[in-house]
């Protein structure tokens, strides 16, 4: 009987989260899911030209600037002539209009390394202020027998008992000098 009770739980469970799931993928429940703002999460359509700017790839899929102004619009029937009468100014400017970094900006490191090794120093924090509040209030005190004094003690009651003296313990004592071999 209880096992037909937890199969039974188990089916309801499975029943719910099964609707609930395809309320969330459906269109309609992704609006129900945020709660009437339309806005709260925004799709990118993956089938048109996208513009990114990485190392890896160097020609992105369109350029940096779409919307042109009437300067950069003479500027590109600038570009279609001899560019040796283009000043360098002009030719950092074309280069703006399709790319937004160039590759030594790119290639520029970031201070990225500092947030990753405060994240990992801050979990190393914490984790050790968890260890020392479990040794302090959560863990027994150590027993005795850990304390160098009980070990010494412990030594000698062994040696005074001649434990394993063929091979063992005992026989790398020297009995006569009262050292070890």
């Amino acid at each position: 009987m209880m096992l037909g009770l937890r199969v039974g739980a188990a089916a309801a469970a499975t029943r719910f989260l099964g609707r609930r799931v395809a309320a969330i993928a459906t269109p309609s429940g992704a609006t129900m899911a945020s709660h009437g703002h339309a806005d709260v999460s925004q799709t990118a359509d993956m089938s048109k030209p996208m513009y990114c700017d990485r190392v890896d790839t160097p020609l992105p899929d369109r350029a940096y600037k779409d919307e042109l102004s009437a300067a950069d619009k003479s500027l590109k029937q600038k570009e279609k002539g001899p560019w040796n009468q283009l000043t360098k100014e002009e030719k950092i400017a074309l280069y703006r209009l399709m790319f937004r970094k160039t590759y030594p900006e790119m290639k520029q490191p970031t201070a990225e390394w500092k947030t990753v090794m405060g994240g990992v120093f801050i979990f190393l924090g914490m984790t050790g202020l968890v260890v020392w509040w479990q040794s302090v209030y959560v863990y027994p005190p150590q027993p005795r027998t850990f304390d160098r004094e009980w070990q010494a003690k412990q030594v000698q009651r062994m040696l005074d008992m001649k434990v394993s003296p063929v091979e063992g313990f005992s026989s790398k004592w020297d009995y006569e000098k009262g050292q070890w071999k």
